[in-house]
């Protein structure tokens, strides 16, 4: 493969790829596929209760170069929270997200536990919800707002970052200034937005000042997944670049 330029590294290190996957046979297979193409798996629910803690570990023996993002959106009493921090921080994994909505005080015990190998990163509104989706389960506030309320009770807890929707990238910076924001929703132009509600194209998450983009079925339902990763890179690249 040929050297990579700094730039177009540095887009492969921030994109990661959801492992949206039944089992651990279906996880290591593309990971070792998209090896040199991303920086990060994500493991969540599903592949989490399919398989537990042992695909964390098999993956990182598999392919010890790309890190690890255990998406489990913990949101439970904090001694709860605190026990599953603990044990994700023996998995040796980079981070870990918990529900903003649980609290500062809650958000500020997770930080604690998990010091400093493993971030925390806490989930504002999730990208499958729009304002008539919060409205329904009692929210009297926009997504917009329930984002930039709970980024700066992250950023006041200490937390390694937030997850929010590229489109509220600029009401996070305003609300919770430094802080990193990690993107799902992420769809190439053109792509089907699927049970989306608020997506962004990874060239502009990226010039809008996006940390890390989150990005499973583009990657992982193309013919060639190595290549729908490449073709995003190079968008992530270009949203660089135009900033």
């Amino acid at each position: 493969m040929p050297q990579l330029l700094a730039s177009e590294s540095e887009m492969r290190r921030r994109l990661i790829v959801a492992l949206d996957v039944p089992d651990a046979r279906a996880a290591v297979a593309a990971a070792q596929t998209l090896q040199g193409h991303v920086g990060m798996l994500k493991v969540g629910l599903e592949l989490f209760v399919a398989e537990g803690p042992e695909v964390v570990r098999r993956l990182r023996g598999e392919v010890p170069e790309l890190e690890i993002f255990l998406d489990l959106k913990l949101h439970d009493i904090p001694n709860t929270m605190c026990g599953a921090i603990r044990s994700a921080r023996s998995l040796g994994c980079r981070f870990i997200t918990v529900h903003a909505g649980s609290g500062l005080a809650h958000l500020k015990a997770c930080v604690a536990e998990a010091g400093a190998e493993l971030g925390v990163l806490a989930v504002t509104v999730l990208t499958s919800q729009d304002a008539a989706a919060c409205a329904e389960a009692g929210h009297t506030r926009s997504p917009a707002e329930l984002v930039a309320t709970r980024a700066a009770l992250a950023r006041a807890a200490g937390c390694a970052g937030v997850v929010c929707s590229g489109q509220e990238l600029a009401g996070v910076r305003a609300a919770a200034p430094g802080i990193a924001c990690v993107v799902p929703g992420i769809r190439p132009a053109g792509a089907e937005v699927g049970d989306q509600k608020r997506v962004m194209t990874p060239g502009q998450a990226i010039a809008d000042g996006a940390a890390y983009l989150v990005v499973g079925r583009p990657i992982l339902g193309a013919p060639d997944p190595a290549a729908a990763a490449d073709a995003i890179v190079a968008d992530m690249l270009a949203g660089a670049e135009a900033n």
